[in-house]
Parts: structure tokens; sequence; C-alpha cells
């Protein structure tokens, strides 16, 4: 069996050989009373996502930025940064800083533009990307952005609007500022983690081709 999409039909394959088999055992056994099926197994998988895992010299470093009005004045709880953070120490991203700020524009560029000076290889923010008055995130990171890579959220949306058909109304951007990779994802839960199933681990590559560049002087 084979599949453009981005989870496996090992599954799927074993269901066809089953069918197969039992339709063999309903010809066969009135040949044979005591015919039987003995073994179904997966023999070779490729081209999952495990098979997307890029080796680094050095583990890559994030940080974790969680827009919120709600979460900067305590009054919400963090479960978005979370969920991500976890996520990306499962990937064996190294997360360098976890913050929170609310929904003010030129707070979220200045934190931003200070840890990519820093040198990190992934910024993600999680919130402000919506449709509400006070969701500024798009607006804020766009000007600080050396290149937008528009792929990206084309992507997670494609892969979010199958799940949520509001996935539509995410504003959500993504692009380079010198060699550090900026996503910024939805605020709520469950679009967070739909986000990061549809783009890692294979947007981690392009922190492999900064790494590359860096090490060719390039």
């Amino acid at each position: 069996m084979r599949t453009i999409y981005r989870t496996g039909v090992e599954v799927e394959a074993m269901h066809g050989a089953s069918v197969a088999a039992l339709t063999i055992y309903d010809m066969l056994k009135p040949i044979d009373k005591g015919i039987s099926i003995e073994r179904i197994r997966l023999v070779e998988k490729k081209g999952g996502k495990s098979d997307w895992k890029d080796a680094f010299d050095k583990a890559p470093r994030a940080a974790v930025l969680v827009i919120s009005d709600g979460v900067a004045s305590g009054k919400k709880e963090d479960k978005s940064g979370a969920a991500i953070a976890e996520r990306l120490k499962r990937l064996g991203v190294i997360i360098d800083i976890q913050a929170v700020c609310p929904d003010e524009p030129e707070q979220i560029a200045m934190m931003v533009q200070a840890w990519a000076d820093e040198g990190l290889d992934l910024i993600l923010t999680t919130g402000g990307t919506g449709l509400s008055p006070r969701d500024r995130t798009p607006e804020a990171i766009a000007p600080i952005l050396d290149r937008e890579v528009p792929g990206i959220m084309e992507a997670a949306r494609a892969y979010g609007q199958q799940r949520m058909p509001l996935a539509i109304m995410s504003r959500g951007i993504a692009g380079m500022i010198d060699r550090t990779l900026v996503i910024t994802l939805p605020g709520s839960m469950r679009g967070a983690q739909e986000t990061m199933d549809a783009l890692f681990p294979f947007v981690l590559h392009v922190i492999k081709v900064q790494e590359h560049a860096f090490r060719h002087g390039l």
C-alpha cells in the first residue's frame, strides 16, 4: 500500500491482508476443516515521520512565547505553551526560554527579536493569531521577519481544516529572522497541538539547512 498522507497505512494494509486470508479460508474450509489463519504481521514500513528526522551536530535550541492577556494577568492557566514545550522536548529540542506576555504588539516584537539576536534556532509563539480585536501577533511579527516562509502555515491551515473548518480563520505566519525560524501558533491547546502535528518533525529541516550553511560559511 502507498499513500501521500502524513499518517501510515500499515493497519489498513493488514486489514486488507486479513480480508484476503478470510476469503481464502472461506473457499477452502469445505476441503479442510482444520484450516487456520496463522499470522499477519508488518514486514516493512518506510516514508513515515520517522524517516524525516534530521540528525543535528548539536540539539536545536528553542524558545516558547505564550501571548495571552489572560495568562499574563494570572487569570488563565497556560496549557498551549506547556504542550508545545513538551512536544519539542520529545523531539530532542532544548527549550532555553519559556515566557508569557500580553497581547501587546510592541512587547511581542521586542521579545522575539531579542531571542533571535541570541541565536536561538527556533521561536514558537502561541496565541494572538485569530480575529478578535486583541489578536495582533501576525502584525507584531511580520515587520521583524527577514524572509517569510508561507508554505509552513499553508500546510498547518490545510491540516487543521481537515479536522476543524474554522482553522481557515487562523492568521498565523512563519519566517526567518537571520538564522532563527519563527512560527506563530494558535492560542487554543487543540489548535497548537494540531499545528505541531502538521509541521513537526519536518520543519526542523529548516534548522538543518541553516546549520549546514553556517558550517560552510554561507
